[in-house]
């Protein structure tokens, strides 16, 4: 298995110092999985550049490859369900030119979400359904399953067929989407066969999952991310998982994402690889959201950890700088 890095952690890099701070830190690193649109930034890839030249697409990709690196997944994480129409529309638009792009890269994972529509017709803002008993919740999630998630699916996955037979979406299960646990993605799978699941154990453990029962569980498992949980086990018995807050930092938070290997410990990454492997997943992309550490510093500790979790020799990429 290849050990990758995401690149959403260097927004704020240019492509060249990002590919230096990567070489650094961590020269076992070779796959990267770089943002197309969706709710971040692209400081990485100038998408509409490459897919109208060809000339720019195979600088941009020889320029990668003379470090030693490759593209293995583009990243478009939004929310094309967004009630708000312009969201949606870009978001959309984004997602079928990463689709697009892949196809031209010879790329074939594209990582998104699945989104989030609204609660009900006429709503401003996006509702996520996780808990249904309450009257005012009841039949909210199988109304925007049928009417929303379903239908636009349908047409994306066979849309991305059309343009790219062998690529896989692979659709995060994250909480705030309507795809977010084993259940909901099996239900998801079966709008078409090139959805697949993008495995993050982070966003399992903040659920109180699995992951390593969820790895044989899922029928499709495309990607993977690397991205730990710490829990704070005093606000946690107070709290609960269902915080309001964002990646906190503060010691009130029941939960906070978290380096590789910082809540737990390398032998639970050797498992985790172990089944992903079982599962031919080629891949692992370290995915730094530690808001207790800098993105190179836990890109380090990261790959650090994975490296004794592969346990085979990794390839190691050419580390001399190269404009």
């Amino acid at each position: 298995m290849r050990l990758g890095v995401v690149l959403e952690a260097f927004l704020d890099r240019t492509l060249d110092d990002t590919l230096d701070i990567v070489a650094r830190g961590a020269p076992q690193i070779t796959d990267l999985e770089i943002g197309v649109g969706g709710f971040a930034p692209t400081p990485h890839c100038d998408v509409a550049l490459l897919l109208r030249d060809a000339t720019a697409r195979r600088s941009w990709t020889d320029r990668l490859e003379a470090r030693g690196f490759h593209v293995s997944a583009l990243n478009v994480s939004g929310n094309p369900l967004d009630p708000d129409g312009g969201t949606a529309h870009r978001h959309d638009r984004d997602l079928r030119n990463a689709v697009r792009l892949a196809a031209l890269l010879e790329v074939n994972r594209v990582v998104a979400m699945a989104g989030c529509p609204p609660g009900a017709s006429g709503d401003r803002t996006a509702h996520f359904d996780a808990g249904g008993w309450l009257p005012h919740l009841a039949g909210v999630h199988e109304r925007q399953w049928d009417e929303a998630l379903v239908p636009y699916w349908s047409d994306l996955a066979a849309f991305a067929h059309g343009e790219h037979p062998e690529l896989a979406i692979c659709i995060e299960l994250h909480p705030g989407t309507s795809v977010y646990n084993v259940e909901t993605f099996e239900l998801f799978a079966e709008i078409a066969p090139n959805l697949a699941a993008n495995l993050d154990p982070s966003h399992l453990f903040w659920q109180r999952m699995d992951p390593l029962v969820a790895v044989g569980a899922l029928s499709r498992v495309g990607h993977a991310h690397a991205k730990d949980v710490v829990f704070n086990p005093s606000a946690l018995a107070l709290n609960g998982l269902l915080d309001r807050r964002w990646t906190p930092a503060d010691a009130r938070a029941p939960w906070t994402f978290a380096t590789v290997g910082r809540g737990h410990a390398a032998d639970w990454w050797r498992s985790f690889v172990a089944a992903l492997a079982a599962r031919g997943i080629e891949s692992i992309s370290i995915e730094h959201e530690d808001p207790t550490m800098s993105a190179e510093q836990g890109v380090t500790e990261g790959a650090r950890c994975l490296i004794d979790a592969l346990g085979a020799q990794t390839p190691v990429h050419v580390v001399e700088q190269v404009r």
